[in-house]
């Protein structure tokens, strides 16, 4: 089952786009205060597939882009769509040890990074043998770097690439799994074309009237597939400089901004209130796991309709609650499927559960991800068929509302970043003093969720051996630093289970205070 009437690839889309809205402005970049149309996206679209393929880049070839929100990062990604080339996006914040195990695993051949990133690039290149070409942007670039951007200046306005069907793969998307480091998923032309038209298709009808604020970098999915939805509906798209809480309403109101993607809403909401909150012409947001205490606060305060809406990068957008359903405010429901999506909720053997009993999330539809790159045995263990199980428990009423009623993955979801626990106990367990470490999430009225490490160290150390402040050090030179544990605690032992498993649930159910006990490294101080 496919949709009818999507574009052939990405880069027809773009072609389209050009063809239908022209000189009106399509992206505004608040990196550098510059705008481009839809005509310019295309020719310079172009020009950097000029560019790219000239230097070797060819069709199937994996190029990490590693760069903040400038307007190269669209282009060189709708540049790769044009070549049949794959992105793989790389977090900014990634240190040595990310970054190796990404370029590594997803067998990048070329880079396209930013001079400021180039420093801990630098460290881990000779360890990512895979790596045949370096292009830089930015100042200061040196001559083991080609200078992109200044190449694609010089490239044709005009490119012809070779035929792309809508399963080519586009990009590999690095996604925080439950049993160590991230995995690659694998998202094809389909997947980022549906998207648009099921998002722009929903009840909130987005035009070419409408100014979409996006506020997350844009190696994250959300800004890419909001850009594919720009192009297809012909709004415009507003691509914030980094995501910053406090910002958030000052571009609203600086670009006349009608509707947006709050994410990490409840860090808005914790930000001081000011009298023109609710002066804008903002008609909707969407939010995610906000709290539906204060759901209804949040549209009165800011004078808008706040939906929630659940999604994850394997499946793209899933459920919505419509625009014109505010008697659900407050009520802690997802909604209902977005067009194209089918959704099922089994019991462990896989038997549909009668509406207001819970169990997991599968979900089937056209363009969902391909599977793990390289991890078949995950990507089987994923999919029963064409369903995709979510790992995620819901519960469905009998007027069809969803609700997320817990989850099955052993995950940390800290302001919109998915975090693997095993990956930071695997981080924390290579130091040469701690013998076992269990993370678990912590709630949290700003971040919804911070890093707790329950800690035992080894035979001969403690804590006064090995303080709290070395652990958070450790743990700073090893992962992103959103991954780094928030709270520590020592322990002696663990709950196990007969097969050796940290039964976490244990853990977390002797206290009703997960924070008591533990050093806080944001206060620096033992609560």
């Amino acid at each position: 089952m496919s949709i009818p009437g999507l574009a052939d690839n990405l880069g027809s889309l773009v072609e389209n786009a050009a063809a239908r809205y022209g000189e009106k402005k399509a992206l505004h970049f608040e990196y550098d205060d510059s705008a481009l149309t839809f005509r310019q996206i295309h020719e310079k679209t172009n020009q950097y597939a000029n560019a790219l393929s000239g230097a070797g880049v060819k069709k199937n070839d994996h190029v990490a882009v590693m760069l903040p929100n400038i307007p190269e990062f669209p282009l060189v990604w709708l540049a790769l769509a044009r070549i049949g080339a794959v992105m793989v996006p790389l977090n900014i914040r990634y240190q040595s040890g990310d970054l190796e195990y990404v370029i590594n695993d997803s067998d990048t051949c070329a880079v396209v990074i930013f001079s400021e990133f180039l420093p801990v690039f630098n460290r881990v290149k000779g360890k990512c043998p895979g790596i045949k070409t370096v292009f830089g942007i930015g100042q200061g670039l040196d001559d083991t770097v080609l200078p992109l951007a200044e190449i694609a200046e010089k490239s044709s306005h005009e490119f012809a690439g070779p035929g792309i069907t809508k399963d080519q793969l586009m990009n590999i998307q690095y996604t925080s799994g439950t049993t160590g480091f991230p995995k690659g998923c694998m998202l094809t032309h389909e997947y980022w074309l549906t998207l648009a038209w099921v998002t722009s298709k929903s009840s909130f009808s987005i035009t070419g009237e409408d100014v979409f604020l996006s506020v997350q970098s844009f190696f994250y999915m959300d800004p890419q597939w909001q850009l594919a939805m720009t192009l297809t509906t012909g709004c415009t798209m507003i691509l914030a400089r980094r995501y910053s809480a406090s910002g958030f309403m000052p571009l609203v109101h600086k670009h006349d901004v009608t509707c947006s993607l709050a994410e990490a809403a409840q860090l808005i909401f914790g930000t001081p209130e000011k009298p023109d909150d609710g002066r804008h012409k903002l008609r909707f947001v969407l939010i995610f796991g906000f709290p539906s205490k204060l759901h209804k606060k949040f549209e009165e305060r800011f004078n808008v309709a706040a939906r929630e809406a659940y999604g994850m990068t394997e499946i793209g957008a899933c459920t919505i609650v419509p625009l014109e359903d505010a008697h659900m405010t407050g009520s802690g429901s997802v909604g209902k499927p977005l067009p194209y999506r089918e959704l099922r909720i089994v019991d462990e053997n896989g038997n549909d559960v009668a509406p207001g009993t819970p169990g997991e999330l599968l979900v089937k539809g056209p363009g969902l991800f391909k599977g793990y790159y390289k991890k078949n045995e995950a990507t089987g263990t994923a999919f029963e068929g064409e369903w995709f199980h979510t790992g995620d428990l819901f519960i469905r009423d009998p007027d069809g509302y969803h609700y997320v009623a817990g989850r099955k993955k052993d995950m940390v979801r800290r302001a919109g970043e998915n975090i693997s626990c095993a990956e930071v106990e695997y981080i924390l367990e290579s130091h040469p003093k701690l013998l076992r470490v269990a993370v678990v999430p912590v709630p949290d009225d700003r971040t919804g969720e911070e890093v707790k490490a329950y800690v035992i160290p080894r035979e001969g150390e403690s804590r006064d051996t090995i303080s709290p402040e070395e652990i958070i050090e450790y743990g700073q030179k090893h992962l992103a630093k959103f991954k780094v544990p928030r709270y520590i605690e020592y322990r002696d032992g663990f709950p196990m289970t007969p097969n050796m498993r940290v039964e976490k649930h244990k853990l977390v159910a002797e206290k009703s205070d997960l924070i008591q006990g533990s050093y806080d490294a944001k206060l620096k101080e033992w609560r």
